[in-house]
């Protein structure tokens, strides 16, 4: 019971890039651009990017498609990236937030590669991932500030707070509306494509 509503079946997708055409490298560049692009846009309409998370979206969508390595590259591309070309995310945000959506990708590509997983429960696991590895992170730098001074410790994208654990919940608290909709989306859009493909896949045998 528990692995009928855990696993999925075989699929044509994940197929994990495994990097030895350059057709991996243009998707994971698409992807890339995709990620580093949307919270591009949404800075431009004045959408709040810590409420929507676009940076995730596209990262944890590559991880669930095409594999860890590629969700990992996504996900440790676009911030970096983004930084250089915008300014964004602020460099004292910069080193949780690599932490943070690189672990999504990673996560997210792992669980749907090799263990098989259902997108939802890819997508929560990867979540649960991700934001652990954000609390793992504030708490490292908030430890550093008592040696040396640390300007990291004291800033999240949800606020100043200075107790790296009431920084966690406001993150969590402030982007919710976030993760509902990547929770629905992106299970919508697997859906959709793997739909797609086995029609495809029908027509042309």
């Amino acid at each position: 019971m528990i692995k009928t509503i855990a696993i999925s079946k075989a699929q044509a997708f994940p197929k994990g890039i495994k990097y030895t055409d350059i057709r991996s490298y243009a998707f994971t560049f698409l992807f890339v651009a995709l990620s580093t692009a949307t919270p591009w846009i949404f800075h431009q309409f004045h959408l709040a990017g810590p409420i929507f998370l676009p940076m995730h979206f596209f990262v944890l969508v590559a991880g669930l498609l095409f594999g860890w390595r590629a969700g990992l590259i996504v996900g440790l591309s676009t911030p970096i990236i983004s930084f250089v070309i915008s300014g964004m995310p602020a460099v004292v945000l910069l080193p949780q937030i690599i932490a943070e959506v690189s672990t999504y990708g990673l996560v997210a590509g792992i669980l749907r590669e090799r263990f098989n997983l259902r997108v939802i429960w890819s997508l929560i696991g990867a979540m649960i991932g991700g934001r652990l590895t954000l609390l793992l992170v504030l708490s490292i730098t908030y430890l550093m500030k008592g040696a040396t001074y640390s300007p990291l410790s004291i800033y999240t994208v949800a606020g100043g707070e200075i107790n790296p654990l009431a920084s966690f919940w406001s993150t969590i608290a402030l982007s919710w509306p976030g993760i509902i909709i990547q929770l629905i989306s992106i299970s919508v859009i697997i859906k959709f494509l793997k739909i797609t493909i086995a029609k495809n896949s029908r027509r042309d045998s």
